[in-house]
């Protein structure tokens, strides 16, 4: 009696490619899921750590603004020829030039922060470089 091997039918060119072209549709929105799930965490946390740092910022503001009307009147005092506005102007400058420095630190800092997801942008690249070895 002869034996009939049945062989898998190997898949041919066409589907191959097909599978090949879903595969990659299906990494690019995966990519683009794994960007927007990232993007919306960070914006989540921004958005919680600035409600303290909004509500801290106004009260030091008063605080500084009394502070301030406090020291100048204080040189007022201290100095008697010097008048109150002079020990207000004194007061404000120092503020002020304060301000100005931290104003450009700051602005110094922020020109090297990177705003895109950094997993995500790595991981789409290694998919890319795949894709175009491939």
């Amino acid at each position: 009696m002869a034996m009939q091997v049945e062989t898998e039918r190997e898949p041919g060119v066409a589907s191959l490619m097909s599978g090949i072209v879903n595969d990659a549709k299906e990494l690019i929105v995966q990519q683009l899921t794994l960007f927007q799930v990232e993007i919306k965490n960070d914006i989540r946390r921004m958005a919680m750590a600035l409600i303290p740092i909004i509500a801290g910022a106004a009260i030091f503001v008063v605080s500084v603004l009394i502070l301030a009307a406090a020291a100048a009147l204080f040189l007022s005092w201290y100095f008697p020829n010097l008048p109150v506005w002079g020990g207000f102007a004194i007061v404000g400058a120092t503020i002020g030039v304060t301000g100005a420095i931290l104003f450009f630190i700051g602005n110094n800092m922020l020109s090297h922060v990177n705003p895109l997801p950094e997993k995500a942008m790595e991981g789409l690249k290694e998919n890319l470089q795949w894709k175009t070895k491939n």
